[in-house]
């Protein structure tokens, strides 16, 4: 399990890093085809395939060419087999700060995710320094 957590470790850095430098294929190679991408907005269920997701990070500027502070941490890995993990990241894209919940799974001996939930907040005070 020692390696399992190592890999999924690494998947999960590279998810992370392929946010803040807007790395479409990064994020691609971590995420299952299938994956969506889960939220509430306003009572309802919004669900976000991958492939869209992937689209809009290729058509925005990432956080790094935007000089935005990184401030992105695992916070939890729930291992509950040889092939399931689940696992709780905070991230941002300021002035939006994310809670993500990461359902993985081990596919042809690779960790990928294959469904993200995630929460988002806005700080409206960093949202005014940053158009400022």
């Amino acid at each position: 399990m020692a390696e399992d957590r190592k890999a999924i470790e690494e998947a999960i850095q590279t998810y992370l890093d392929g946010l803040y430098e807007g790395d479409a294929d990064k994020l691609a190679f971590v995420f299952h085809p299938t994956s969506a991408l889960t939220s509430e907005h306003e009572g309802q269920v919004q669900i976000l395939p991958r492939d869209a997701w992937l689209d809009a990070v290729r058509k925005r500027p990432s956080p790094q060419s935007k000089s935005l502070a990184r401030a992105d941490e695992i916070l939890s890995i729930d291992q509950s087999s040889a092939t399931s993990a689940f696992v709780k990241v905070k991230c941002q894209i300021p002035p939006r700060y994310f809670t993500d919940y990461l359902s993985l799974l081990k596919i042809d001996g690779r960790w990928v995710v294959v469904q993200k939930i995630f929460t988002a907040r806005v700080e409206e005070a960093a949202a005014a320094a940053n158009a400022a």
